[in-house]
């Protein structure tokens, strides 16, 4: 972990990936207010970033940039280890030469294991991504692990920009990929990022011009019922589509 740079007058912090649980714990104790800057926070048209920050680059760290040059921030925690990308580590000198506050790079390489209960829950999937991600800016476990349940399909790779695509998938879909390594708070545990279910179909899923796009399409191509699947900003019609087309012609929704 990185020598602490927080000042006693620092409320505001911007997490991005999963910082080590060590950062975690630091910024809960002292009880600031955690930002996380991969999800989309501000409202503001993406183009803004585009004179610091390629257009065709992956849609979750241009949303970074843009969180970073609107919010009002003491600090940001970003980490450039194996646990996020090598994207992430030059998407950190950027912002170290943009902005005026410390921009404080880590590596998550954490390997104690917090498990799986919501990925493996019944709860609808917007619902699991939406209880995972916030869990990143907490150094404990969910207090109540919901009930586990049998899975029907699988939804492989790291949370969507879109959220809305989580909707159209059984409440009693499984997490697996980098969302799972998210809940377990090991980012980097490539294993669990690389397990996945046979047994179940499943979308695998990645951000364009994301590094993991290799790793899903290589994936779905070794699955007995698999579908590799990226999508940039927004899920268009398109890839909706694809993804009823899949999970019906699956036999899910039978």
């Amino acid at each position: 972990m990185a020598p602490s740079l927080l000042k006693n007058n620092h409320k505001n912090i911007g997490i991005v990936g999963v910082p080590p649980l060590a950062v975690i714990r630091e910024l809960n104790d002292r009880r600031v207010k955690i930002h996380d800057l991969d999800t989309p926070l501000v409202k503001a048209a993406i183009e803004t970033t585009t004179p610091f920050i390629p257009e065709v680059y992956c849609a979750i760290l241009r949303t970074v940039v843009l969180n970073a040059l609107h919010l009002a921030l003491d600090a940001i925690y970003i980490d450039i280890g194996p646990g996020k990308c090598d994207c992430a580590m030059h998407v950190a000198t950027i912002l170290a030469d943009t902005l005026d506050v410390p921009i404080i790079p880590t590596r998550n390489e954490d390997r104690h294991r917090f498990g799986n209960p919501l990925c493996e829950s019944g709860l609808p999937l917007l619902e699991k991504f939406l209880q995972i991600t916030k869990g990143v800016q907490s150094a404990r476990p969910p207090a109540n692990p919901p009930v586990p349940a049998t899975p029907t399909a699988g939804f492989w790779g790291v949370p969507p920009r879109d959220f809305s695509i989580l909707e159209l998938f059984p409440d009693t879909t499984h997490i697996y990929g980098w969302t799972r390594c998210m809940e377990n708070k090991t980012p980097a545990a490539v294993e669990l990022e690389a397990y996945c279910n046979p047994a179940v179909p499943t979308i695998f899923y990645a951000q364009s011009f994301c590094a993991k796009t290799a790793l899903a399409k290589h994936l779905a191509r070794q699955h007995p019922h698999g579908l590799y699947l990226d999508c940039d900003l927004q899920a268009g019609s398109s890839a909706k589509a694809k993804i009823q087309a899949f999970l019906e012609l699956a036999g899910v929704f039978a």
